[in-house]
Order: structure tokens, then C-alpha cells, then sequence
């Protein structure tokens, strides 16, 4: 697989994590250890840097509430210098609670891989939103 094709599925796979609730292996095989995030525009969290089993633990209890998720991301623009790629994609999240409430964000993301001896691992994501619907839903911080 080529760089372009292997970084774009590298996202799918992302998306995964929390659409299939794989928080197991999935997580290593797209993201670096330590993980650098940044959220900011979703809500009150801060940017940070973080060890992967601990984000693994984050992104378990955010999604526990959730009956389903859905993310899809698409027109990805990819740049490649190196054994570094940054990629630049569109995001519509859906996250359903049991009662059938959604809560939508659109937006995009700005993520940061490297090349690593196992594969492009994500070293770096950045979720910029431009729309939310019922953000009330959304899992609260603390």
C-alpha cells in the first residue's frame, strides 16, 4: 500500500476505535505512545499530551454512554515529507444516546503521523468543529 492510500486508512481506523468500541488493539496500531490532542473547540478541554493507555481509558469512558457512533471522514488532503505526513480531513460525528437523541459535530481535522517501524501512526490530532447539535449530549469533562 502506498503512503497516501496507508495514511487515509489510517483514519478509517481511527474513526473505528470508537464506532466499534475496539479499545483493545485498534488503538496502537493508529496512534503514537505518548498522543498529542487537542479538542478545544469541542468544549472546555485543554490540549495535552498524553500517554496512550491513558487516552485509551479517556476515550472508553467518553463513549460508554453512547448507544452507537458513526464518524465519517472524507476528503482527506494529504502532504508527505519524509516519515512525517500531516492530513487534513472532514468530519461528521454522530453520537446517539439510548433515548435516540444525537449529538452532531461537523468539522475537520488536522492530524500530524510519523512513520514508525510497525506503520504511520497518528502522533497528533486536532478536531477543529464548525457545527454542533445538542452539545447538551455531549460526555462532560471531570
Amino acid at each position: 500500500m502506498d503512503d497516501h492510500a496507508a495514511l487515509i486508512e489510517l483514519l478509517g481506523r481511527y474513526a473505528d476505535i470508537a464506532d466499534l468500541k475496539e479499545f483493545a488493539e485498534l488503538p496502537a496500531r493508529v496512534l503514537t505512545d505518548p498522543v498529542t490532542l487537542d479538542f478545544s473547540s469541542v468544549g472546555d478541554i485543554p490540549p495535552m499530551t498524553m500517554p496512550l493507555p491513558e487516552y485509551v481509558e479517556i476515550l472508553r469512558g467518553s463513549f460508554a454512554s453512547f448507544a452507537a457512533t458513526h464518524h465519517v471522514i472524507t476528503g482527506h488532503t494529504v502532504e508527505i515529507d519524509g516519515d512525517r505526513a500531516t492530513v487534513h480531513a472532514h468530519v461528521r460525528a454522530e453520537h446517539w444516546v439510548p433515548s435516540g437523541e444525537c449529538w452532531l459535530v461537523v468539522g475537520f481535522y488536522d492530524n500530524e503521523a510519523v512513520r514508525t517501524p510497525q506503520g504511520w501512526r497518528l502522533s497528533s490530532v486536532r478536531l477543529t468543529v464548525a457545527h454542533q447539535q445538542n452539545g447538551h449530549l455531549a460526555p462532560q469533562a471531570g
